[in-house]
């Protein structure tokens, strides 16, 4: 007796071809096999089905009533394995209603998101994007089972693991802005003069540490934060009304300067650029739609680079 584990399962195709042609030539023909080979598959099938399934009469062959009633299932079941092994369709961006859910930081979220969601929405109207906040810890699982497509931020931030797939889509420098009558910073500050002022952090865990003070305490320095917020919303109106300094990357300190007059001058210290990513799951590595998504976060996040 036969059942699935031990059932060649290749042996359904010929069986389909020897219904069809009812003659073990034409049938040898058919899948480009000798007839002495399309007999000995006949003969293997006829001992995994335990039936003669085809029996030779004066008119020819035909097929037995146990044949007759594995046709239709043996032919629904070749059209599934069929659309199984086809290559997924074309992603259609225009008519498709698919749902993205992005996680990023509210750097990312303000560079990246508004050219973004201007181009999808330009070229493919029925999708709709979700941006979550990035959390402290890195969403592996929410990658994992779906419910999260794609993660943006910084690269050394996110510390993504290994086997996740990462794209650099562009890179950022810090720079520092203070309020443009600013009593005595009125051009590169230098170190004594950038440590003398009070500062402000923008810190989403509430952390009062940041980039620059892990380079200052390398030297053996530190600097007064005076003030801590969450986002990076209020932040020009309140250097543009203070003494603070506000370290925090060029690309966001050029748009606070299209708000409030600031200016801009570079932090005196030797810091890292900054490398700004894209994490997704090998999972969704082929995904069309996915693909078509990732496309588009690459093409705008060249736009900031060429910028």
């Amino acid at each position: 007796m036969s059942n699935l584990r031990t059932f060649d399962l290749n042996l359904l195709v010929a069986f389909d071809v020897l219904m069809r042609e009812l003659n073990v030539t034409r049938a040898a023909e058919h899948m480009f096999l000798t007839q002495s080979a399309m007999s000995h598959i006949l003969h293997r099938l006829r001992q995994q089905l335990d039936d003669p399934l085809l029996v030779k009469t004066p008119t020819g062959m035909l097929p037995t009533a146990r044949a007759l009633g594995l046709i239709g299932p043996v032919r629904s079941i070749l059209a599934d394995m069929e659309q199984l092994i086809q290559p997924p369709q074309a992603f259609d961006a225009v008519s498709s209603q698919r749902r993205f859910v992005l996680a990023a930081t509210d750097y990312m979220e303000f560079l990246l998101i508004p050219t973004l969601s201007g181009l999808i929405e330009s070229i493919a109207p029925g999708i709709d994007i979700h941006v979550k906040r990035t959390e402290s810890a890195f969403p592996l699982m929410q990658l994992e089972n779906g419910s999260l497509d794609i993660v943006l931020g910084f690269r050394s931030v996110l510390n993504p693991p290994a086997h996740l797939h990462c794209h650099l889509l562009f890179s950022d420098r810090m720079a520092c802005v203070v309020r443009q009558d600013h009593p005595f910073i009125q051009g590169d500050p230098s170190l004594q003069a950038y440590l003398k002022a009070p500062h402000m952090l923008i810190s989403r865990t509430g952390s009062n540490l940041g980039i620059v003070d892990e380079k200052l305490t390398e030297l053996g320095l530190e600097r007064r934060i005076k003030l801590i917020v969450p986002h990076f919303l209020s932040a020009p109106l309140i250097v543009a009304n203070t003494d603070m300094i506000l370290s925090l990357p060029y690309r966001i300190a050029e748009q606070f300067k299209q708000f409030t007059p600031l200016s801009i001058f570079p932090v005196p210290l030797d810091l890292p650029a900054y490398d700004l990513c894209m994490i997704w799951h090998p999972l969704r590595d082929k995904d069309p739609g996915h693909l078509w998504l990732r496309d588009k976060i690459i093409a705008t996040g060249q736009t900031l680079e060429t910028a």
